[in-house]
C-alpha cells in the first residue's frame, strides 16, 4: 500500500522546532515532500535531519512571515522544486508574554503581522498556486485554545489566534468551488519552546494538570497526527472546521 502521501507536496511554515518540525517529520513520514521553512535566522538542519531519518524528502525554504513579499516568493519556490503544491501547514507564529498594560502598538503590530497577516498570506497564495495547477488540496492553520479563553499575558495573543480559528472557517466557505480544504487546528497545552516560559511556573503546571482531563501536557508529535488526519483523505469531507485539541482542557476550565 502506497503512503497516504505519496506523490504530494506540503510545505509547512515554523517547521524549525516543535508543533510545525513534528508536522514536518510526519507528513515527510508517510510519502509527503515537504517544504520546511525557517526565518531567515532560523535553522532547519535539525528538521531535515530527522525527515531523512524517516525515509522523507524535504527541502528548506526562507521567509519571515512578517514580509508578504518573502512569503510569496516561498510558496513559488517550494511548487517550483517540489512540482506542485498539494498542502499549507501554517503553524508560523510568535507569543511574547505581556500584558495588555505592556503590549505596545509596535508589539500588537508584530503579533497580527506575524500571526494573522502571515497565515493569510501563505494560505492565500497557496490556494492560488493549487488552483493555477488545476487541482484540489488542504489547508490546515494552527490557532490555540487561546481563541477561547484569556489569559493575563497573552491578551493581544488571544486576538491573533481567534482571528485564525475565523479566517480558516471562512477561506473554506469558499475555497470548496476549487476543491481546496481549509480546517483549524486549536491545540492546548503542547511542550514547545514557544510555550516553555509559561510551564517554567510550577503554579501553572498544576493549573493545567489539574484541568486537562487526561492530566497531562500534550507532544507536538500529537498535534501533528491530527494535522495529518485533517490534510488526508480519511478528512474529506471535512472543511470549515475548527478542531480543539486539548485533552479535555477547556471542559475542565471553571474546576
Amino acid at each position: 500500500m502506497q503512503p497516504r502521501f505519496a506523490g504530494k507536496v506540503a510545505l509547512v511554515t515554523g517547521a524549525t522546532t516543535g508543533i510545525g518540525q513534528a508536522t514536518a517529520v510526519r507528513l515527510a513520514s508517510e510519502g509527503a515532500i515537504v517544504a520546511v521553512n525557517q526565518r531567515p535566522t532560523g535553522d532547519p538542519t535539525q528538521t531535515l535531519k530527522m525527515i531523512k531519518d524517516v525515509g522523507g524528502e524535504a527541502f528548506p525554504v526562507v521567509a519571515d512571515m512578517r514580509d508578504p513579499v518573502a512569503v510569496k516568493a516561498m510558496v513559488q519556490e517550494t511548487a517550483k522544486r517540489g512540482g506542485r503544491l498539494d498542502y499549507i501547514v501554517s503553524n508560523a507564529a510568535i507569543n511574547p508574554f505581556m500584558p495588555w498594560d505592556g503590549t505596545s502598538i509596535e508589539d500588537f503590530d508584530k503579533l497580527f503581522e506575524t500571526n494573522v497577516r502571515g497565515t493569510w498570506v501563505v494560505c492565500t497564495e497557496g490556494a492560488r498556486q493549487m488552483i493555477a495547477e488545476g487541482h484540489g488540496g488542504a489547508i490546515v492553520m494552527i490557532s490555540s485554545i487561546s481563541a477561547h479563553v484569556g489569559a493575563p499575558t497573552q491578551v493581544a495573543y488571544c486576538g491573533t489566534k481567534g482571528a485564525i480559528s475565523m479566517l480558516g472557517k471562512a477561506l473554506g466557505s469558499v475555497l470548496g468551488n476549487n476543491n481546496i480544504r481549509v480546517n483549524v487546528i486549536e491545540p492546548g497545552a503542547v511542550d514547545t519552546n514557544m510555550a516553555a516560559p509559561m510551564f517554567e511556573d510550577p503554579a501553572v503546571v498544576k493549573y493545567y494538570m489539574d484541568r486537562i482531563a487526561l492530566h497531562r501536557i500534550g507532544k507536538p508529535s500529537e498535534l501533528a497526527g491530527a494535522i495529518a488526519f485533517l490534510l488526508s483523505d480519511d478528512a474529506s469531507y471535512v472543511t470549515s472546521a475548527t478542531l480543539l485539541v486539548d485533552a479535555g482542557f477547556i471542559v475542565n476550565a471553571e474546576l
